[in-house]
């Protein structure tokens, strides 16, 4: 039998799609498939993607000719390339083009959606309807991102069990250790993760820690992530003199995690948002806004607030630190939930079907 031949493409490789092709590329790999990953060559110092068995192709984030050739070079012989966000989507479909019936199948996963408005978000829009009748199937992260691509065009949309592997590292719940390098022996400790990106939601978030400053204890909000938006929010904190924290990008957030009190997520927008399943797997009461896909994976496991409603917000995070039962009881919901979620292998295994279907085909 001939063995199957895929390549993985990432384009500016968030966190979430990055986790998921070196997860991919190692249970691909285990089941006999040849695997290649095209990504930008700092991706492949953080996720090891050729310690996971697969070939690395160092490919820039630009979407100029010598790009576009790399990963045509690269494509050759393929059975099928599998694309990671837009950009990936644009730059796979460009290499592919013209390869007629002897190109490698498309499929394209969409992780999330752009924010953008204005004339760049029509432009990217107009990329979306490109390459999703481009590709020969779309999957997506979420039930709305399905309908987003079936609008866009898309042949063949659908939904992808996409779980991302929880942190091996051993956690221990409220560990004194990381509360104390945080500032938070002696007061509750709230946690965000995520990119420092307007799409975020970071400013409704220290909205609503202007009005945690009545609490005794204040409760301490510590964000790990960088982004564009740091110095502003910087500025705010200080300014507003706020009990909050930037302690930039993190290898330890698991543990980080683990020894908080209770997660934000104040997203406009969000799929299967990293922080929350790691939060809801490690029984840490979850306050999560209502966008996107986060309602269809937390279930009832999470307090859920309208998105940009600093005052919800801030009030579900008073209620949880005044109610120890609560708390106790999300921390449990939140481990039942996770438990419904795909693993890892049965993700694998759903998109080798797809790759099996597709080579039947050809």
């Amino acid at each position: 039998m001939t063995q199957l031949r895929t390549v993985q493409v990432l384009g500016g490789g968030s966190a979430g799609s990055s986790a998921h092709v070196r997860s991919l590329a190692s249970g691909l790999v285990a089941r006999g498939v040849r695997v290649t990953v095209c990504a930008p060559a700092e991706l492949d110092r953080v996720y090891d993607f050729i310690g996971a068995g697969a070939r690395f192709v160092p490919v820039p984030r630009r979407n100029d000719p010598a790009t576009v050739a790399a990963l045509r070079g690269a494509s050759a012989g393929a059975d099928v390339v599998h694309a990671h966000g837009l950009h990936a989507s644009v730059r796979a479909a460009l290499a592919l083009s013209g390869g007629g019936r002897t190109a490698p199948s498309l499929v394209t996963t969409w992780h999330t959606r752009n924010h953008v408005e204005g004339a760049r978000g029509g432009l990217l829009r107009l990329l979306e309807r490109r390459t999703a009748r481009t590709a020969d199937v779309v999957l997506a992260t979420s039930s709305e991102l399905v309908d987003r691509a079936r609008r866009r065009g898309a042949r063949d949309a659908r939904l992808a069990p996409v779980t991302v592997p929880a942190s091996r590292a051993p956690v221990c719940l409220h560990d004194g250790k990381a509360r104390a390098e945080l500032g938070a022996v002696d007061r509750p400790l709230l946690m965000a993760v995520g990119a420092l990106e307007p799409e975020r939601g970071y400013d409704t978030l220290l909205d609503a820690a202007r009005r945690w400053r009545e609490l005794d204890p204040q409760p301490l909000l510590v964000i790990a992530g960088e982004g564009r938006e740091r110095a502003a929010l910087q500025r705010r904190i200080e300014t507003e003199r706020l009990a909050v924290r930037l302690i930039g990008r993190r290898d330890d957030v698991a543990e980080l995690l683990a020894a908080a009190d209770v997660a934000v997520l104040p997203s406009r927008w969000e799929a299967r948002s990293l922080l929350a399943q790691e939060a809801l797997r490690l029984g840490v009461p979850l306050v999560a806004t209502a966008v996107g896909g986060v309602p269809e994976l937390v279930g009832d496991a999470a307090e859920l607030v309208p998105r940009g409603d600093a005052p919800a917000l801030a009030e579900a995070v008073r209620g949880l630190l005044e109610d120890t039962d609560r708390r106790m009881d999300l921390a449990a919901a939140g481990r039942v939930q996770a438990g419904t979620w795909p693993t890892e292998d049965e993700t694998i295994a759903h998109v080798l079907s797809v790759y099996d279907e597709l080579s039947g085909r050809r």
